[in-house]
C-alpha cells in the first residue's frame, strides 16, 4: 500500500524489507536493519596515514530518526508494550521525530518519562502549520465501520484494501476503541 501510496513521489522511497519478514519485527530491530543498510550503503573512502593504508572511513552519515506521532510517543508509558531497552535505544541511538496530534501532549509524555528527558535532545517535536488528525488508526477505525475514505487515501491505495478486505467489518483485523453507531466503544 505505501508503494501505491508513493508511486508519484519522486523523493521518498519504499523499502519492502519489513513487510517481507514472516513475523512482526520490532521497531528498534527495523531501525537496526535500516541503520545498517545505511551505512552500508555509504561511499568509502580510503584515507592515507604516513604512507599507510587506513581502513576505509564513510563520508558524512546521515542521521536515521523514528517518525511518528504523539499518540506513538505516549505508548512509551503503555506498562509491557514497549522494553525500557529498546525505547532508551530508539530515542539515544536513532532519535525521534514526533508529530503534533489534537489530545495528546507530547512535552507531557517526555517530562513523564526518566528516559525520554535523558535524551529529550534527540526528540525532535514538530507541530503542523494546520492541524490535520488524519492518522492511520484514524483510517483504520473509518474503513472498520464502513465509512468512506475518498479524498483521505490515494485511489491506488483505496482500490487494494478493497480488493484485499483489509479493515472491513468482515475482516480479522479489529481497532482498538472503535464506536459503534450507538457511541458504545468496543
Amino acid at each position: 500500500m505505501v508503494r501505491l501510496a508513493l508511486q508519484t513521489s519522486d523523493w521518498i522511497r519504499v523499502d519492502p524489507w519489513e513487510s517481507e519478514q514472516a513475523q512482526w519485527m520490532e521497531t528498534v530491530k527495523v531501525l537496526r536493519h535500516h541503520h545498517s543498510e545505511l551505512l552500508r550503503s555509504l561511499p568509502q573512502k580510503e584515507g592515507w596515514d604516513q604512507g599507510k593504508a587506513v581502513s576505509p572511513v564513510p563520508t558524512a552519515v546521515p542521521e536515521l530518526k523514528l517518525l511518528c506521532g504523539a499518540d506513538v510517543l505516549k505508548t512509551f508509558q503503555t506498562p509491557d508494550l514497549w522494553k525500557d531497552e529498546h525505547i532508551r535505544e530508539i530515542v539515544e541511538k536513532f532519535g525521534l521525530v514526533c508529530v503534533s496530534r489534537v489530545g495528546h501532549n507530547p512535552k507531557d509524555y517526555i517530562s513523564g518519562s526518566p528516559i525520554l528527558q535523558r535524551y529529550q535532545h534527540n526528540i525532535h517535536l514538530v507541530r503542523e502549520p494546520v492541524q490535520n488528525e488524519i492518522s492511520a488508526t484514524y483510517i483504520r477505525r473509518a474503513l472498520g465501520q464502513g465509512l468512506s475514505v475518498k479524498y483521505l487515501l490515494p485511489d491506488p491505495v483505496i482500490a487494494y484494501i478493497k480488493d484485499h478486505n483489509l479493515y472491513s467489518k468482515d475482516d480479522s483485523w479489529k481497532g482498538t476503541g472503535a464506536q459503534n453507531s450507538e457511541g458504545e466503544t468496543s
